[in-house]
């Protein structure tokens, strides 16, 4: 197109030079197909302008589809059959879709979720989507006894928040006494209380934040406690726990009586819920003495003094003396008395062994070999964790 303007030009300023020569005799047709000529490269230069802005204008439509799909793109009317996008909402979707994909988001992911709107807030908040989160994490420490310390923080929550209400209902009563006489007063400020809607303390997510944040402290059983201190290795005593979210560790508090300790920095895996619903300071009722048998694997209950809580430690059932260990011939399970076998001691070690009688066994002991109380029989998962734990060396 350019070249052919520049030898139309051409043409033109030559046939000027020509003005003071005879005119040929095409010159006259000359004249007529200039208007011609003009109409026509007008006509193409046009033509191929539009088709490039049409192709621009199709380009342009593509990318705020891509990248603004919620916004109405308006184009010139120049450009024929585009349709314009409708809006599009997360809460436009199905019930059952929008669940599958709130189920599939994390703990902080459902948090983002829930400051977008009142709908969503409601929904992310719900106790179905939280429970699956609370086991995934917490499962393994929630026992009992954490279950009912939180119920006590809950009770401790309302309390607080019916007495600040009271007192704020209290100030404004003496405050704006006139102002109550106006009807349209008090559904606004009650409107915009309502409006200010905060996570139910009751809730499975309140729960779980607390415990991430590290707000409460809440009772489970560590394992070698005191950072393995040598006198209380293969053990497991009760303490108040407190996580850190940014070490993804946890702070220990044990008992206020005899040393009492604080320990930070312990691992996941020197955690657990307690097994049974006992407290420290009571004898944990023994239901299988009467099974009990060489090989089997237990946990003891023992302390030091008797104003200190018990801990539990591991334990393996053992033969009796005069037993050859022949399984065939062996009858220790028929006597009253039974062994308890520390192996983590060596032999000779005054720790090393207990004898307990299956059928009169309560609280026994002295003050000076510490006393030993309930008795409890493992599975194969608790066996295989307390090998774990296992000491590199024996104990004197």
């Amino acid at each position: 197109m350019f070249y052919f303007i520049i030898s139309c030009v051409s043409f033109i300023l030559i046939s000027k030079s020509f003005t003071h020569k005879p005119q040929c005799p095409w010159k006259e047709e000359m004249k007529l197909l200039l208007p011609w000529f003009w109409r026509e490269l007008s006509s193409s230069f046009l033509v191929s302008w539009i088709k490039e802005v049409r192709l621009n204008a199709t380009s342009l439509l593509h990318v705020p589809i891509l990248f603004m799909p919620f916004k109405k793109i308006g184009l010139s009317s120049k450009v024929e059959n585009i349709e314009e996008e409708e809006d599009i909402s997360l809460l436009d979707l199905p019930d059952l879709a929008l669940e599958c994909i709130l189920d599939r988001l994390l703990p902080s992911e459902l948090c983002s979720m829930a400051a977008v709107c009142s709908s969503l807030r409601d929904r992310c908040r719900t106790d179905h989507f939280w429970d699956k989160h609370m086991k995934h994490k917490w499962g393994g420490l929630m026992g009992d006894a954490a279950y009912r310390e939180w119920q006590r923080y809950v009770a401790s929550r309302k309390t607080l928040i019916l007495l600040d209400q009271s007192k704020k209902k209290g100030f404004f009563e003496s405050t704006l006494q006139g102002v109550w006489t106006f009807p349209w007063f008090r559904p606004k400020l009650e409107s915009s209380s309502r409006s200010r809607s905060s996570l139910p303390v009751d809730s499975i997510m309140a729960w779980y934040l607390s415990l991430e944040s590290g707000k409460i402290w809440f009772p489970a059983q560590v394992y070698n406690r005191e950072n393995g201190n040598v006198g209380f290795l293969l053990s497991c005593y009760d303490a108040l726990l407190r996580y850190d979210s940014q070490t993804d560790t946890f702070q220990a508090r044990y008992s206020a009586h005899g040393r009492r300790t604080q320990e930070e920095n312990i691992e996941w895996d020197r955690l657990r819920a307690p097994p049974v619903d006992t407290p420290p300071y009571v004898l944990h009722v023994s239901d299988c003495l009467n099974e009990l048998k060489p090989g089997d694997h237990i946990e003891i209950q023992w302390r030091r003094k008797k104003e200190f809580p018990h801990g539990w430690w591991y334990a393996v059932i053992s033969h009796l003396e005069r037993c050859d260990r022949n399984e065939n011939h062996c009858c220790c399970h028929h006597s009253d008395m039974v062994i308890l076998e520390f192996n983590q001691y060596t032999p000779g070690s005054r720790w090393r062994q207990t004898v307990i009688n299956r059928k009169e066994h309560q609280e026994e002991g002295n003050e000076v070999d510490g006393f030993y109380g309930g008795i409890r029989t493992l599975n194969k998962e608790e066996i295989a964790r307390w090998k774990r734990l296992w000491p590199t060396q024996i104990l004197e």
